[in-house]
């Protein structure tokens, strides 16, 4: 049957074929990407192939590519894709790369065509098609790049409704984590252990992680990208998780959370932990059409620099610390709030600065609010 996501990736496909008119685009999704020797890591499509097909997670084939051809004042699209190789063929035996026998069942192209409405091509005539000389534009061209990025700014109603399952999958992950803290504290390299009962969630509830999960116990939380996961878990720390589930449909969540190991904080903890919650409130108060980007950010960090000030952290007011020209409470709170998401984590980044960083909010963008304090 045709995805329900088919309708919303046509008019994608239209808004950016009357952008580019009289010139063919082509979007592929990518190969595989070696681990070690003959092992590949899991096969991810590119997002913005991800974007104008609306192919899903477990339909997902390798070195398809998608072509929009110019056509009358817009544009026909083609995707082009190994079909599969049944029984009958050589490369059903033969192909460890393809081959059904090695891989599994993939689609024919009828039935990718019936999945995605778009014409479906064999892979081996699309250097024939792309033989003509005529100019053609990739993911790679700056222009084009900005453009897909700058257009996936404000998402539609599909793409709120996976965010919302993403977000609901990524909670549920969090409730396994808490669950698995007793055996984290028991385990050597317990940070791992929590780092695997989110890994579970996210296969069970979705395609994979959204990005590589951040658990980082004691002093590994002051570590902002911490991917290693491989540190003990002790009672009395502080634990940080930064995780999110991504969708078949491969939009993902982004949650971070700091959690007391033995479920209770001390009476510093909590001061710290508070702060940064009334920080992140202030910058959901923030967030509203009309309002700048760069608004959440100084919401957050305006309620951050008062509080280190009232601690006695600060050797300077609050005032004084959120001159740009000072920014003391910055050794403690080093990165920006806020990023666009969607099925990027840092969805959009090849945006322009006035697009992103300096541009109004507009209804449907999609926001994270994240303050830290290290």
């Amino acid at each position: 049957e045709p995805l329900e996501v088919v309708t919303y990736a046509f008019s994608r496909r239209q808004v950016l074929s009357a952008a580019f008119l009289e010139r063919r685009i082509v979007i592929k999704a990518g190969s595989y990407k070696v681990r070690a020797n003959d092992t590949d890591f899991n096969y991810r499509p590119d997002s913005a192939f991800v974007y104008y097909s609306g192919v899903q997670g477990c339909d997902a084939t390798a070195d398809a590519v998608l072509v929009l051809e110019p056509s009358g004042g817009s544009h026909l699209t083609y995707l082009y894709m190994n079909p599969r190789s049944t029984r009958d063929t050589d490369a059903f035996y033969r192909d460890a790369k393809y081959g059904e026998l090695w891989v599994g069942r993939r689609f024919t192209l009828a039935e990718a065509q019936t999945t995605y409405q778009i014409e479906t091509r064999n892979l081996s005539e699309l250097d024939a098609h792309l033989s003509d000389g005529k100019k053609t534009l990739t993911v790679e061209d700056e222009e084009l790049s900005i453009f897909m990025s700058e257009q996936r700014l404000c998402k539609d109603e599909y793409e709120i409704r996976e965010m919302q399952k993403a977000v609901d999958a990524t909670a549920l992950g969090f409730n396994d984590v808490i669950h698995a803290i007793p055996a984290a504290v028991e385990t050597p390299r317990g940070e791992r252990v929590l780092d695997a009962a989110f890994y579970g969630r996210a296969r069970i509830a979705g395609n994979e992680l959204g990005y590589n999960t951040i658990v980082g116990a004691g002093s590994h939380a002051c570590v902002l990208h911490w991917i290693r996961n491989d540190g003990d878990i002790h009672r009395g720390q502080l634990v940080l998780i930064d995780a999110g589930v991504e969708m078949e449909s491969f939009y993902t969540a982004d949650i971070t959370r700091t959690l007391p190991v033995n479920g209770i904080f001390s009476p510093s903890q909590r001061a710290l932990y508070m702060l940064v919650y009334e920080a992140q409130l202030a910058g959901f108060a923030a967030v509203k059409p009309g309002a700048l980007f760069s608004d959440i950010n100084k919401a957050c960090q305006a309620v951050l620099a008062q509080g280190l000030a009232d601690m006695g952290v600060l050797t300077v007011s609050a005032e004084e610390s959120l001159k740009p020209e000072v920014g003391l409470h910055r050794r403690w709170t080093l990165h920006g709030v806020s990023h666009h998401l969607g099925l990027d984590v840092h969805d959009c980044a090849q945006a322009r600065k006035e697009m992103y960083l300096d541009a109004p909010l507009r209804e449907g963008m999609v926001l994270t609010v994240e303050p830290g304090l290290y």
